[in-house]
């Protein structure tokens, strides 16, 4: 912004110079027919005042040209500016949904992982009902009694465990959800970025060819 200020600020200066200096002329071209008019004969005198007319109308094309050529320069230059300012604006809401999604991934990720610890001291619970399983088995009298105790809380377990599953691979399917968009919108992001970048790369270049051609 302060360097897109600076050059119009540049180019005002220039416009300010170039009429400065058409009018330095035309006064100095009627000083000139003035001091001819008092030596000069009828027929010099039409001969300067046409020379003098065309010398204006010249200049008055000339600096026509320059303001349009400006004009022209500043609409393009306004017209990328919007352009960087729209993409810089996808840019900043795409760069929100990202982080949206990296937070909801690595909850994700959290959840998952308490899932695992659950798992396993689901699976390190399930291994010590089986020690016990088999002991009570071997050692206790009532033993179909014992089995069906056992086995009503192994078939509970056993439940809970294929429940976890299942959910886990819920979870699971929904971190790669997640992971593919977050992976899309940083694909988005870099095109982005790229775009900017021309932008503001083309927008350097008209301003260059802009300055170019005041000095011109």
């Amino acid at each position: 912004n302060r360097i897109r200020q600076n050059l119009r600020e540049k180019h005002a200066r220039h416009i300010a110079d170039l009429q400065a200096y058409y009018e330095s002329e035309i006064h100095s071209l009627k000083q000139q027919l003035e001091a001819t008019h008092q030596t000069a004969s009828a027929e010099d005198l039409k001969k300067i005042n046409q020379n003098l007319t065309d010398r204006c109308d010249q200049l008055d094309v000339a600096l026509n040209e320059a303001s349009a050529r400006i004009k022209a320069l500043e609409n393009k230059n306004n017209m990328l500016e919007k352009q960087v300012a729209e993409w810089r604006e996808r840019f900043q809401a795409v760069s929100s949904t990202s982080k949206v999604l990296q937070e909801r991934l690595e909850d994700l990720r959290s959840s998952n992982k308490d899932k695992d610890n659950t798992i396993s001291r689901l699976q390190s619970r399930l291994r010590e009902l089986e020690e016990a399983f088999e002991k009570a088995y071997k050692l206790s009298d009532n033993k179909n009694a014992r089995l069906k105790e056992e086995n009503k809380m192994f078939q509970n377990l056993l439940g809970e465990y294929e429940s976890l599953g299942k959910e886990h691979e819920r979870v699971k399917d929904t971190l790669n959800t997640t992971e593919n968009k977050l992976l899309d919108a940083n694909i988005e992001i870099s095109d982005l970025k790229r775009t900017i970048s021309k932008l503001e790369a083309q927008l350097k270049q008209v301003e260059h060819e802009n300055t170019l051609k005041l000095r011109h």
